[in-house]
């Protein structure tokens, strides 16, 4: 990849995506852009199971540039907004899990990408908000997320105060998975990583596809795609694989070295 704002690095199918723009990995339009692209890269590769996203030095990632907002009119506001939406999306849309590592500072349009990621384990010292109202903008795209995640009250008090909450909150609210002590983040990614391992690939892009559309489709169209999918999985040889594990008592012998 020409730019190196996110650098990848991937091994048995697990692709370690980190957020390159030190020390604090704000957002402007080549940071954008390389998250975009490589997500939609990724998305591509068969091979991938799963992806985590973290950020280099002391933040995941504490937002957007203010430098670059600054400036902005209506039209040129729409365009930068249009195509952090676009990266963003291609996160949330990955046809494999996405696991946020959050080491540091989640803040803004950083937290709304935390948000975008399926998984979420956090470092004791990492921080979370969306203070956008506080430099005149208004909070957006995975923003949308949060009143049915924490409830209408606590997501109006972190849009509308711009209040920030501390990881052990975050834990408490259900905004994280796990929270861990900073020199154990690696492991316990590395535990999820492991649990991944031993499910079955196909169904995994199968429920991770699921996840995606429950939210965005009525309750009787999101019924019925969860049928379409479970008739789908018998497109492979997971399903008997892993009913004849369990029968023998067993660990299935999933992917294609089975």
């Amino acid at each position: 990849m020409a730019d190196a704002r996110v650098h990848v690095e991937r091994a048995r199918g697990v692709a370690r995506c980190t957020l390159d723009r030190p020390p604090l990995n704000l957002f402007e339009p080549g940071l954008i852009a390389s998250l975009r692209e490589t997500f939609e890269t990724l998305a591509g590769d068969a091979s991938i199971r799963v992806a985590v996203l973290t950020g280099a030095g002391r933040a995941f990632t504490a937002g957007m540039d203010v430098h670059v907002l600054r400036d902005l009119d209506v039209a040129s506001a729409r365009g930068l907004i249009s195509s952090l939406c676009a990266a963003i999306d291609a996160v949330h849309r990955a046809p494999f899990p996405v696991i946020a590592a959050v080491n540091g500072a989640c803040l803004g349009a950083g937290f709304e990408l935390a948000l975008a990621c399926d998984l979420r384990i956090a470092a004791t010292g990492a921080v979370f908000g969306l203070p956008e109202v506080r430099v005149g903008v208004p909070s957006v795209i995975q923003a949308a997320l949060l009143p049915p995640l924490i409830g209408p009250g606590r997501a109006a008090e972190m849009l509308l105060l711009g209040a920030s909450v501390t990881a052990p909150q975050a834990l408490e609210w259900g905004l994280v998975n796990r929270v861990v002590a900073p020199g154990e983040l690696s492991a316990a990614v590395d535990e999820v990583l492991d649990v991944l391992a031993r499910c079955g690939p196909a169904a995994v892009r199968l429920q991770k596809e699921l996840i995606v559309r429950w939210r965005e489709t009525s309750l009787p169209s999101a019924v019925q795609a969860g049928v379409n999918a479970f008739a789908l999985a018998y497109a492979t040889g997971e399903p008997r694989e892993g009913a004849e594990a369990f029968l023998a008592k067993r660990a299935p012998r999933f992917g294609p070295d089975a």
